[in-house]
């Protein structure tokens, strides 16, 4: 295993043009609009699980903060749908990157923020400042309160980028161990393989949480802010 561990993470390119443009537009095809009257299987599933996400995402949000709906119920499908075709083998994971991952988060947590400025000047300014904050600490508080305002986009695209790069990389060290292993103890090689096949299946299971984690704490930002 000479390999690096993070060549799986290097951008894509043939004939010296990145590929990345073409990878994240290709999860729209996974999801065509029909225009039957009764649809397939599998646009009613895609169907009935975006309407459950979004009920219980939205439920809560006033008119203003429902007209967001649309662009959250697409970033979930969007997130979700990369994380997992990059689990396929010899694939590339587009929220590896955290370049990208923050070109996602700052526009919409800037949005939701500017739309509280907007239309609660007075409720998101108090957020600076705690009621009954002794005189003496107002100015660290509200420092304190500052930065944690705009650390919350950066904390949004590490979370998502930490814990795929952690799957992707355990499922290759994982991989590479049981390859090796395949040569000197075939009852441990098994048994490692057996751990590689519940790991995948556990990242199966992130793929979809970390996609609904991100949107979810997008919407309570917007909530906030609402």
């Amino acid at each position: 295993m000479n390999e690096n561990l993070f060549t799986s993470f290097i951008t894509p390119v043939i004939l010296g043009l990145p590929l990345v443009t073409l990878i994240v537009l290709f999860p729209s095809l996974l999801f065509p609009t029909s225009n039957r009257l009764v649809s397939n299987r599998f646009v009613t599933l895609q169907q009935w699980m975006l309407q459950l996400v979004s009920k219980q995402m939205m439920s809560t949000h006033n008119s203003k903060g429902q007209t967001w709906t649309l662009m959250l119920m697409s970033l979930i499908l969007f997130i979700g749908s990369t994380n997992l075709l990059g689990l396929l083998p010899h694939s590339f994971t587009p929220t590896t990157q955290l370049s990208m991952n923050l070109g996602m988060a700052i526009p919409l947590w800037a949005g939701a923020v500017i739309t509280g400025f907007r239309n609660k000047t007075k409720a998101s300014l108090a957020h600076f400042l705690p009621q009954g904050t002794p005189t003496p600490l107002i100015p660290m508080l509200v420092i304190i309160e500052t930065i944690s305002l705009f650390i919350q986009p950066m904390a949004l695209a590490v979370r998502l980028t930490a814990n795929i790069t952690a799957g992707h990389l355990l499922i290759h060290l994982i991989g590479g161990a049981t390859l090796a292993l395949m040569s000197i103890s075939t009852t441990t090689a098994l048994i490692t393989f057996t751990i590689l096949i519940l790991l995948t299946i556990l990242e199966f299971a992130v793929a979809m949480i970390q996609a609904y984690v991100f949107t979810l704490l997008v919407s309570l930002y917007l909530h906030d802010n609402t």
